[in-house]
């Protein structure tokens, strides 16, 4: 095989350029992803020359991969696709603007597509990159261009997934105490997250560095700010490929929101902001804190509806073990000036690049989804000229406070369900699809007996 080229963060692999490289041999497969629900890759292998046949046309999937849950079942109740239907097709259309190269894997490159109705060729409006996509829409109709920052949160453990799976799910994380910026510690780890950070950034995904976290074993890879609708890709392709870079490294990575008890959970933080042609619409030098009337309005905007779009930065039933106090995740619906207690922290205060933090979501988070839900809230609170209240000081982990942020998967359903704000923004038919899907979540979960309650009442109940 000839050596694969390299590619600049400004020129992802454009249409031409695949065709040069499979021309030379250096590209022989062509990955045709979609995003699901859970915010996975899912897709096909194509052989790249098949793929040049299809790609400024299509291909298809079947519809229930946007009706499954994490087991990739088949479940029931879901409008939009059933045994009833017949399981039909979706249409895969490429968006030739996401091809890029997969580094770690030889001669391969990869395509992320947009999800289409089979007969009416319309976007499927539950899809999570269309969601995404028709906020940002609204935004720029308002006049503004969304522009968002995810960090992503992970532990790396001994051993693979599968050899995980036969050893009884026995978790040893990779290292022994706390590496939150411990140089030493991450150098153990190198062998990784050297080529977690280098085959990223070498496929166009902006990565800016990686740091230890605030636990044994756990990392943070952090990705330059970009538009909404990049920076959702940038995370799922991030996402995937540690997984799949930690694999090929005899480790595993997990975004699981909460895995031990005693040990803090993995976030996702979102940074956010709005801008026009003359810069950060959030930036008014004139006011305290140098952020602008939008600003406040937005930020009221994510505080009036936290309930209501918390199922989309806590998906899971263990998503919820991570709301604790003292764990770096919040608790009650409070923003603050740079106070990592709080869910929402203002960054940057007093400069041009003053912008809101969100600290809700874990690292189970679908950035589509997230960043959607978010974008909704937010402008909304522009659009009713919401007041913010003046910012939270101290410990917001203290008692009453302020509103919670929902405490179990079944509260965040209830506040979904019943969001006016979300069933206008999305479509009723999108909100009580993903009801759905969280009512799986809490059945599924409902029906398991855990080894939780096997050690503690199996002699003493």
């Amino acid at each position: 095989m000839h050596p694969a080229r390299t590619y600049s963060i400004e020129q992802i692999m454009t249409f031409e350029d695949l065709k040069t490289e499979i021309a030379a041999a250096r590209i022989d497969t062509v990955l045709v992803c979609m995003v699901d629900m859970q915010g996975r890759l899912l897709g096909k292998r194509f052989h790249a020359e098949a793929f040049l046949e299809i790609a400024e046309h299509e291909t298809h999937c079947c519809n229930y991969l946007l009706a499954t849950d994490l087991a990739m079942s088949t479940p029931e109740g879901f409008a939009a696709t059933s045994w009833q239907s017949g399981y039909g097709d979706y249409v895969m259309k490429p968006d030739l603007s996401t091809l890029r190269p997969v580094p770690w894997l030889e001669g391969t490159a990869m395509c992320l597509c947009d999800v289409l109705d089979h007969h009416t060729h319309e976007p499927v409006p539950h899809s999570p990159r269309e969601m995404l996509k028709r906020q940002v829409a609204r935004a720029k109709a308002m006049g503004f261009d969304a522009i968002m920052a995810t960090e992503l949160e992970f532990f790396l453990f001994q051993g693979t997934h599968d050899e995980i799976a036969r050893n009884g799910f026995h978790l040893s994380p990779i290292s022994n105490y706390n590496e939150d910026y411990h140089i030493f510690q991450t150098t153990k780890e190198e062998p990784i997250m050297r080529p977690i950070r280098n085959h990223l950034r070498a496929m166009g995904i902006p990565v800016e560095g990686s740091k230890g976290e605030a636990e044994a074993g756990q990392e943070e890879l952090n990705i330059k700010y970009a538009d909404a609708l990049a920076t959702a890709d940038h995370h799922t392709i991030a996402k995937h490929g540690i997984k799949e870079i930690a694999h090929l490294n005899g480790a595993a990575a997990s975004f699981l929101a909460k895995w031990h008890h005693q040990r803090v959970g993995s976030a996702a933080h979102v940074h956010q902001s709005l801008w026009t042609a003359e810069g950060n619409a959030f930036f008014d030098a004139d006011r305290p804190l140098a952020k602008s009337e939008v600003m406040d309005h937005y930020m009221a905007g994510l505080l009036k509806y936290a309930a209501d779009y918390t199922y989309f930065m806590a998906p899971y039933f263990n998503s919820y073990k991570r709301f604790a106090k003292g764990t770096f995740a919040p608790t009650q619906i409070v923003w603050s000036v740079d106070n990592r207690t709080a869910a929402f922290r203002l960054c940057g205060d007093g400069t041009k690049a003053v912008r809101i933090e969100c600290r809700v979501p874990g690292a189970d988070m679908n950035p589509y989804l997230a960043q959607a839900a978010m974008l909704a809230a937010g402008l909304k609170g522009i659009e009713e000229k919401l007041p913010l209240p003046e910012p939270f000081k101290g410990d917001a982990y203290t008692d009453g406070v302020a509103s919670y942020i929902p405490g179990t998967l079944r509260d965040a359903c209830e506040a979904l369900t019943g969001s006016e704000m979300l069933r206008e923004a999305f479509g009723s038919e999108v909100v009580t699809h993903y009801a759905r899907a969280a009512t799986l979540e809490i059945e599924d979960f409902n029906r398991v007996v855990t080894d939780y309650e096997i050690a503690r009442g199996l002699e003493k109940a």
